[in-house]
């Protein structure tokens, strides 16, 4: 897939092939977006044209001081992963930037889009753009005038509900990992590097890899989770507690991502590893004591394995 990062105005030099075009913002690529995505890709086969998506950063909201967006589904690096798994054949990153924002949008339309030689665009539903977010797919309907051709996604409901990333990123903050399981149509994940802690974790029983997340993860309620833990492409299962370790912490407000790996030993210090959010276990507590912190752990840790026997993967 080739990546192209764009700031408007869009340069003069630019080489664009025909196209079908998704375009939205896309923070999960949850199976609305995907959707949204396929669209393009087929329409993009049948035609014999590239499949393209057109997609922002940083998000919008971010930018405007809007409440929400200082963290993410899917930061950019892991969106592209799921753009190229899917088949898409080149993404456009536009910069997001104040003056991106005053943007009128029949001004996108025709210094935007048209120049990326898009001859089918594909959005969802809901999809806005331009100025205060004036414009609507049915913009996009009215100003075509037989330039592109247009498709405008239904939404997509899965157990009764609209998939939408603002849903997922509430499940997130309940926990309920399992829930965003079905809306993205797979686990939720994040990726980092192993970092020195204060290793009590091994002194107690229960050695612990350290995870410290190098971009703006989404990381959701504080707690026990049964996790896929991957390093050097080898995928472990394994408890992990998210976090300020109240035991043992009592100033620290710094979330940590403490993982005990089952049936693993090695040194991982400094590599990057993904760890994928299966299930919830139980909140975070402040124990009396080590003795009965020890004890939650092996029962953390016999739940959890039972679970994994049980086919939960």
């Amino acid at each position: 897939m080739k990546t192209i990062s764009l700031t408007y105005p869009l340069p003069n030099e630019l080489q664009a092939t025909p196209c079908a075009i998704a375009l939205g913002y896309f923070d999960g690529v949850h199976i609305g977006h995907r959707r949204v995505i396929q669209k393009a890709i087929d329409t993009a086969k049948t035609n014999g044209w590239e499949s393209t998506v057109l997609t922002f950063d940083p998000h919008p909201r971010e930018v405007l001081g809007q409440s929400g967006y200082t963290s993410y589904l899917t930061p950019l690096s892991d969106k592209l992963e799921q753009f190229e798994k899917m088949g898409v054949d080149r993404t456009y990153v536009m910069k997001f930037d104040i003056g991106f924002a005053a943007v009128y949008p029949e001004d996108f339309i025709t210094e935007c889009m048209l120049p990326l030689a898009c001859r089918h665009v594909v959005v969802g539903f809901d999809y806005t753009f331009g100025y205060r977010g004036m414009g609507t797919a049915h913009t996009l309907q009215e100003m075509s005038k037989g330039r592109y051709g247009l498709d405008i996604i239904s939404p997509v409901n899965r157990l009764g509900e609209k998939v939408s990333s603002t849903i997922i990123r509430e499940y997130l903050h309940h926990g309920n990992v399992e829930q965003v399981r079905h809306l993205l149509g797979r686990p939720y994940k994040v990726r980092g590097k192993v970092v020195h802690g204060d290793k009590r974790g091994r002194t107690i029983g229960f050695p612990t890899a350290n995870v410290r997340v190098g971009q703006p993860y989404l990381i959701g309620k504080n707690g026990v989770y049964g996790v896929r833990f991957t390093v050097d492409s080898k995928s472990y299962f394994g408890v992990m507690n998210v976090g300020i370790k109240p035991t043992f912490e009592l100033e620290k407000k710094e979330k940590s991502l403490e993982v005990h790996i089952f049936e693993f030993s090695g040194d991982i210090y400094d590599k990057e590893v993904e760890v994928e959010f299966l299930f919830y276990i139980r909140e975070e507590q402040k124990f009396g004591g080590v003795d009965a912190l020890i004890a939650q752990i092996g029962r953390d840790v016999d739940m959890a394995k039972r679970k994994f026997a049980e086919g939960i993967s």
